[in-house]
């Protein structure tokens, strides 16, 4: 078996892929602690922490740890999310120790220095003013706040000015310790290596602290806000229509799949087709589902000149309300399926692909679902599946959001749906 799963005494979970031909390998740390389970007044602090455990160790400067990744070919990173945090190095295959001692040092033993608290806040500031400067951005940030109000998944994952001003050193340091314990850890590593030879690495680069229980999450209510718009001066319309969706294992989530690639999933999507190629409205319009433990999302987003606004609206309606009255066809069923089932295969070429899916599956559903049971769940999917996918989310409540040249009273008659 290629994929092998151990927990080690202190809790931390080890998840290895074998991957013989691979010339590289890939290790992360996934820690099961993201933005939606932050206090409305520390909103961004795990992405805050995220940026300073990169800052310095207790024995490595952030130079020393940039350089050692650097004097093999690597490359490390992360991400902050809205349920987990991610740190990951791809190196080449014999620096499998190296990843894993850098990783638990920067996981185990960070600096947190109230100067280098300091210095990254401005970072982070400017990397807000960046995505505020993104209109694309600024109306999902909208939408999500629509469509969750009030609740954690509905905050930007990065925070607001106020609120990243606001943290202090201390604050870092307490979200550190509380969150990143042994039990919330999964290490993930993909590539040419031996399960066993990697728990042992663990075993000796994590030092074992004191564990705790993972975070408690309440489930949105079923409350949305109908518009939300951010007038400003921009070339284009900014435009994004959004219907609360699934959770991460339901039944229904392959069946979703397969209806957003048909509304605007890919180049053949009717979206697509129809508002960008026979009528040349947009640059850029899709769909796109997004799953968390307990609820989900489903956008539509287009940019357009602001004077074609209604009738970009009215398009994307009369496909919404074809799928919702027709259906899809046998033909868009078995392209969005090969779509579906081709795309996840490629996604899985490389080491670090390998290591994002094994190490996302450990932390948020406790054990790797095998490639062909996935693969399996895309076939079996039928015609009553995703009719009845479409009617669970579009018979539901949805939300507006505009950033651009454009005032209330045009949107306000889109917003019943």
């Amino acid at each position: 078996m290629s994929i092998e799963l151990t927990t080690l005494a202190s809790g931390i979970r080890v998840v290895t892929e074998r991957m013989p031909e691979a010339r590289s390998v890939s290790a992360g740390v996934w820690v099961g602690v993201g933005a939606r389970d932050e206090p409305a007044d520390l909103a961004g602090v795990s992405h805050f922490l995220e940026h300073l455990l990169f800052k310095g160790t207790q024995d490595r400067s952030a130079r020393q740890i940039a350089e050692a990744v650097d004097r093999v070919g690597g490359d490390m990173n992360a991400f902050t999310a809205k349920e987990y945090t991610a740190y990951y190095a791809r190196l080449p295959a014999d620096q499998l120790a190296l990843g894993l001692e850098v990783l638990g040092d920067v996981l185990t033993a960070p600096a947190l220095r109230d100067a280098d608290v300091e210095s990254e806040r401005q970072v982070i500031l400017e990397e807000l003013m960046m995505d505020e400067d993104s209109p694309e951005d600024r109306t999902h940030t909208l939408l999500y706040d629509a469509l969750f109000p009030g609740h954690p998944l509905g905050r930007e994952t990065a925070g607001e000015r106020h609120t990243v001003e606001a943290i202090t050193p201390e604050d870092v340091r307490a979200f550190f310790r509380r969150w990143y314990t042994p039990s919330a850890m999964v290490v993930a590593a993909a590539g040419a290596l031996d399960h066993d030879v990697t728990v042992a690495m663990v075993e000796r680069w994590f030092s074992a602290t004191t564990s705790e229980a993972p975070p408690r999450r309440e489930a949105p209510s079923d409350a949305v806000r109908p518009l939300s718009l951010h007038r400003r001066s921009t070339e284009q319309a900014h435009l994004a229509i959004g219907y609360r969706g699934m959770h991460r294992d339901d039944a229904d989530r392959e069946a979703l799949d397969v209806m957003n690639h048909v509304l605007g999933g890919g180049m053949s999507s009717r979206l697509f087709d129809e508002i960008r190629e026979k009528r040349g409205l947009v640059y850029s319009v899709y769909s796109s589902p997004s799953c968390y433990c307990d609820a989900g999302a489903l956008t539509v987003y287009a940019g357009t000149n602001p004077d074609r606004v209604e009738q970009v609206l009215d398009l994307i309606d009369i496909e919404l309300t074809r799928l919702a009255t027709d259906g899809i066809t046998d033909d868009e069923m078995a392209v969005a399926l090969g779509y579906l089932t081709g795309s996840y295969v490629l996604g899985l070429e490389d080491s670090g692909s390998r290591m994002a899916r094994i190490g996302g599956h450990v932390a948020t559903r406790g054990s790797v679902r095998p490639v062909e049971e996935q693969l399996a769940r895309y076939r079996a999917v039928g015609h009553a599946d995703v009719e009845r996918a479409i009617a669970r989310v579009l018979d539901g409540p949805r939300a507006l959001a505009a950033v651009g040249p454009v005032t209330k009273k045009r949107l306000a008659a889109r917003t019943a749906g």
